[in-house]
């Protein structure tokens, strides 16, 4: 078995030559401009309908959550049941190509990831979406929206890095700073923390609600 530190033993080998190359530098760059993108919208959306502060940084995550399950994700799924990402010439492919380098799996149409990004795509997006619709208009349902929305990126988590290690992570490269703690630590361990923070915050919410009740009972 190869330990995780292992660089893959198949085509991920086709890295570039340093850490930083162009399409690297074009990724972090679409990466980082979808962000600020977001982080202006779901600000914007909050204050226009009255949210509280925190809340106007949930919308601007969900809007970015919801944007990259739509934009990158799903390019990423088309490609994949058509043929896979390493026989594709777009754009879009040459951006999981690099992603490609650090986890292997992407690039050959793996089942489980495939499938489980079939399952983001259409569930999560669609998630995130009534529950930015669900913040903005103080739906009674918000909180049970964000904890199944969170339960499901976690799995989601769990399950495209969980088998990988079982098997002594074969596809995983980790052999530099960027493969390692950019794209693997940090662009996964996002979809962990936040997801983590908002059932911690659905959990006060419901805490909150759950004792208000006898209250308003002692009132009435």
């Amino acid at each position: 078995m190869a330990s995780p530190a292992d660089p893959p033993s198949s085509s991920s080998s086709t890295s570039s030559p340093g850490p930083l190359s162009g399409t690297s530098v074009a990724s972090l760059a679409v990466c980082a401009a979808q962000l600020g993108l977001c982080g202006v919208l779901g600000r914007g959306l909050g204050r226009r309908h009255g949210s509280s502060r925190l809340d106007c940084w949930v919308l601007s995550w969900l809007c970015y959550d919801a944007l990259v399950h739509c934009t990158l994700e799903g390019p990423f799924v088309y490609l994949s049941l058509v043929g896979s990402v390493a026989e594709s010439d777009s754009v879009i492919a040459s951006l999981w190509k690099e992603y490609g380098i650090a986890d292997a799996r992407w690039l050959h149409s793996d089942p489980t990831v495939v499938s489980l990004e079939i399952l983001t795509v259409v569930l999560d997006s669609l998630l995130a979406l009534i529950l930015i619709y669900a913040i903005l208009r103080q739906k009674h349902y918000r909180h049970f929206v964000q904890i199944t929305l969170c339960v499901c990126e976690l799995y989601g988590g769990w399950m495209t890095f969980c088998p990988e290690w079982l098997i002594g992570s074969p596809s995983l490269n980790t052999s530099n700073w960027l493969y390692l703690w950019v794209y693997l630590v940090f662009f996964n361990g996002v979809w962990v923390v936040i997801p983590g923070l908002l059932l911690l915050q659905s959990w006060v919410e419901l805490k909150t609600m759950h004792h208000e009740r006898p209250n308003r009972k002692k009132v009435q």
